[in-house]
């Protein structure tokens, strides 16, 4: 004990703080790069000053995320109500010692990311608690806080305060998080439906799943994606590659599950091969060499 004392005396408080908000960043990177290899290889083609805050967002979403789907055997209400006020607190008081809200926080705090978009958020996850099925309004409102937020918190850190910016940029981020959030429903049907017994496209029986249905689903995601690349090639140079990578990661998924049968993505989770997905990260990367884009 006496040495760690010893060790203390030596660095100043300002060190030592210091210190403390690198692990908590560092939480929200390794957590970004273990639950989503595609994400943390696009965040890492962004501007290096920004990386860091993208992993914080990532970081509370992805944690908000598991409480309402993996967390079977705990007091899930419980849990995400209590995540939620420990959120708010820390962005309140400036500091938590949960590293994960500590480095949210701070990216909350330093880009004044609206705390509208955070209540959104975490609507949304509350609904995951309560509802197995939605309606068209609901369905909006779900996509809205559960991905669409997620864009917007980005969109801060990307605009860094250039407000005119924010506001022109704003529905195509919305459109890029909701085309993200479709593609991901439709991955996962499989566990979505048979094993958390959700259904989140309105008028959709998966138990008479048509190609008709299916079809309607994609031509609603191919507009997103549409609307969202037009505010990609408008993105400030510090965040553009890095955005335009992972929507070509998802259209890649998204053309993949177009060209199956409505019956497979019942019974499996679609999937992009890395060996493909180095391949979109080269034509993403020459395509924005000879601006192309």
């Amino acid at each position: 004990m006496s040495n760690f004392r010893n060790y203390k005396a030596t660095i100043s408080s300002t060190q030592m703080i210091g210190l403390f908000h690198d692990v908590s960043h560092e939480c929200s990177r390794i957590t970004t790069k273990r639950y989503s290899t595609s994400f943390s290889s696009a965040i890492k083609l962004l501007n290096a000053e920004i990386q860091g805050p993208i992993y914080d967002i990532y970081g509370l979403v992805r944690f908000a995320d598991e409480i309402v789907d993996t967390f079977h055997d705990h007091d899930k209400v419980l849990l995400l109500s209590q995540f939620k006020k420990e959120t708010y607190d820390a962005i309140e008081r400036g500091i938590s010692l949960n590293p994960i809200l500590h480095s949210f926080q701070i990216t909350v705090n330093r880009y004044n990311i609206d705390l509208a978009l955070v209540e959104a958020f975490f609507k949304s996850m509350e609904f995951d608690l309560e509802k197995a099925s939605y309606d068209a309004s609901g369905y909006a409102e779900y996509i809205y806080g559960s991905a669409e937020v997620v864009g917007l918190m980005c969109l801060y850190v990307f605009c860094d305060g250039d407000k005119a910016q924010y506001e022109k940029l704003r529905p195509s981020a919305q459109a890029l998080g909701s085309a993200f959030q479709k593609v991901n429903f439709l991955r996962d049907v499989s566990a979505d439906y048979q094993q958390l017994n959700r259904v989140y496209f309105p008028g959709v029986d998966f138990n008479a799943f048509t190609p008709e249905m299916k079809e309607s689903i994609e031509q609603d995601i191919e507009q997103d994606f549409r609307n969202a690349y037009e505010g990609i090639i408008k993105l400030p140079l510090k965040a553009r590659f890095g955005v335009y990578l992972a929507y070509k990661y998802y259209l890649s998924l998204f053309k993949k599950i177009k060209a199956v049968q409505p019956q497979r993505i019942l019974e499996e989770r679609i999937r992009i091969p890395n060996y493909h997905k180095v391949w979109v990260a080269a034509k993403a990367m020459i395509r924005t060499q000879l601006n192309m884009l």
